[in-house]
């Protein structure tokens, strides 16, 4: 049975993450977020982004259930609405983490890092690995990809 396009995406796990992270500014408000940013204002002005791409990626952010909308007020405001990570957003950490970790390798700045994960207890770097099973550490040419389950059945 051939699958359509369509049919094909709506079964990749990339795909469906794509339709909620895929956007530049996406992942930047979760990177802000996970430094602690929560109100619109704070995120439109470490990110520079316009006004109307802000809301519509805080939006969408929302809605796949990365951020949760909290109201606020300030002493002789108007309620506001802030922007939290709820625990799924929470484990984007990793995902940050791989991209920080194949730009500082790839796309270096001449700065250094700009941000490094750390053990809360230790203070010492960690880093992203593959492991198996039997918690080997695996490299990159030591890992394969194979069709899961859910993969379209070839015809």
């Amino acid at each position: 049975m051939d699958v359509t396009p369509r049919e094909r995406n709506d079964r990749c796990s990339i795909a469906r993450s794509l339709q909620v992270l895929g956007e530049k500014w996406s992942l930047l408000v979760v990177r802000e977020a996970v430094l602690g940013v929560t109100r619109f204002a704070d995120f439109r002005a470490r990110l520079g982004v316009a006004p109307d791409v802000l809301a519509a990626r805080l939006e969408t952010l929302v809605e796949g259930g990365v951020l949760e909308r909290r109201p606020y007020r300030d002493a002789g405001q108007r309620q506001r609405d802030e922007y939290v990570l709820t625990p799924m957003g929470m484990e984007l950490q990793p995902v940050l983490a791989a991209f920080v970790a194949w730009g500082d390798e790839h796309r270096p700045s001449g700065f250094g890092p700009s941000i490094v994960y750390v053990d809360k207890e230790t203070s010492k770097p960690v880093r992203l690995a593959f492991l198996a099973d039997d918690g080997r550490e695996l490299g990159v040419d030591d890992v394969t990809v194979v069709a899961g389950p859910g993969a379209p059945v070839a015809a």
